[in-house]
């Protein structure tokens, strides 16, 4: 049987004593009815809570209830508690105690949720289709991680055996990196916001368009942002990056490998030119290099970070491609810099769950990811290929689209006379969801007039299936 929750009482001893007596909490309980405090209906403390309480013997407690009762003020009810009797203390009928006021809060910048609707057929999702993610060998390597005993400790820079799984592989691909030098996040969207809140400066350039939730990030933290103009289709107009970055903002936040959302990957021209733009105008870099491990020829291309060195901050995760619920990231900085993220980290949850951190180090320790990765990267080409013939023989003349060459998503341009917006409720009615990608844009520059293709989350036939529904709505819409 469920019981009354009972009240707090505090009790005070009479002046210059030490201990509570019995007349002290009589004394007490009479005063707070009287001045409405204690309410009739209202459960009073059990015997053995105030003898714990107030550290006084269980008869004294008893015996200031029993007096309580003899003077009307209580009533004692078996196997229920004690309850206050003063009906006259009681708020007028239909009196209700006042409730605090709900928290003043902004819209959320985000509305929908990440996770492609049950029975839609996704084609804007960056996330990877799970039947090709190790589900399986990620539980092994879990029953293997909770055999040992779990620390009573976490590490809020990350787990050291991951952090030097990390360094590893870095250094295989190219990069000087040492384990104290890697911060372990819950995926890379929380590196990118302790790297914004530890910043100085409150200026961030971007790339536009960009990956939506660091744009949305960015600006809830209160930043200003630039926009870079990148067009998939013509490259990086480094003549407009050089204005916008001729104003000297604090960070240039950039996606140099298979961009998100346009699916571009900057050429080494490109990729020193930026370098240097950015060491003239004294701009930090910020790499999000979340795609590059999807590149089927089993190479990597060299990157900011390991052109630019160890000032170049590095971000990277393995979210996508392992498993979206287990929310591993890391960030690579400067020694210097390490001490204040980890502070902006700890501020915001001290320190990530151990057990995620050292699934994915037992995953890596056994080898499990680059065979992992070398199976994704077959599937990633079959449906990139199947992908480029679908586009090629059902889109319409006037629409056109990138060839990234791997990464999981490409940029689907349409002519500006179909309506974004239109289109996307259109196919949202016959089970298609696209995003339009509006609001990945800053500012005012030339946009481009399109929608993401991740061929990464559908299978070969319902990919087939959606590209023919997008062809046939674009058709009408031009018609």
């Amino acid at each position: 049987m469920s019981r009354t929750p009972y009240l707090g009482l505090h009790v005070p001893p009479r002046d210059g004593a030490r201990r509570v007596t019995a007349a002290d909490i009589v004394a007490s309980v009479q005063r707070e009815v009287g001045a409405g405090a204690l309410p009739a209906g209202s459960r009073l403390p059990p015997v053995r809570a105030l003898e714990r309480q107030l550290g006084l013997s269980k008869n004294t407690a008893q015996a200031a209830y029993d007096e309580l009762v003899a003077r009307g003020v209580v009533e004692a009810r078996p196997r229920e508690g004690v309850f206050v009797l003063a009906a006259h203390t009681l708020a007028p009928a239909g009196a209700s105690i006042a409730t605090a006021p709900l928290l003043a809060v902004v819209p959320p910048p985000l509305a929908r949720m990440d996770a492609p609707a049950p029975g839609a057929l996704a084609l804007s999702t960056v996330f990877v289709d799970p039947d090709l993610l190790p589900a399986d060998r990620l539980a092994d390597c879990a029953r293997a991680v909770l055999r040992d005993r779990m620390p009573t400790f976490y590490d809020p820079q990350g787990f050291p055996p991951l952090r030097a799984a990390i360094a590893r592989r870095l250094r295989d691909r190219g990069l000087d990196v040492e384990p104290d030098e890697v911060i372990v996040t819950t995926g890379s969207q929380q590196s990118l916001d302790i790297v914004a809140r530890a910043m100085s400066a409150r200026v961030i350039a971007l790339e536009s368009p960009v990956y939506s939730y660091a744009k949305l990030l960015f600006q809830t933290l209160g930043h200003e942002l630039v926009g870079l103009p990148l067009d998939p289709f013509r490259g990086l107009d480094l003549a407009a990056w050089e204005r916008a970055l001729a104003a000297r903002p604090g960070l240039a936040y950039l996606i140099p490998s298979f961009q998100n959302p346009t699916g571009y990957s900057y050429t080494s021209a490109e990729l020193r030119g930026v370098l240097a733009l950015c060491a003239k105008y004294g701009v930090a870099i910020l790499e999000d290099d979340w795609g590059s491990d999807m590149l089927s020829d089993g190479e990597h291309r060299p990157g900011l970070r390991m052109l630019g060195g160890k000032n170049v901050l590095y971000v990277n995760s393995f979210t996508k491609k392992l498993l979206p619920s287990l929310r591993i990231g890391f960030v690579v900085a400067p020694p210097a810099l390490v001490p204040t993220l980890v502070g902006m980290k700890r501020l915001s949850t001290l320190g990530n769950a151990w057990l995620t951190e050292a699934i994915v180090a037992e995953f890596l320790d056994r080898g499990y990811y680059d065979t992992h990765l070398a199976q994704l990267q077959r599937a990633l080409d079959e449906r990139y290929t199947a992908c480029l013939a679908a586009l090629d023989e059902l889109m319409p003349d006037g629409v056109t689209w990138t060839r990234p060459g791997g990464g999981p998503t490409l940029w689907l341009e349409v002519p500006e006379r179909v309506n974004l917006g239109a289109l996307e409720a259109h196919l949202a009615r016959r089970g298609v969801t696209i995003s339009n990608g509006s609001v990945a844009f800053v500012g005012d520059a030339r946009r481009l007039h399109g929608f993401r293709v991740a061929y990464a989350f559908l299978g070969l036939e319902p990919m087939r299936v959606a590209l023919t529904i997008v062809a046939d709505a674009i058709r009408g819409a031009l018609a």
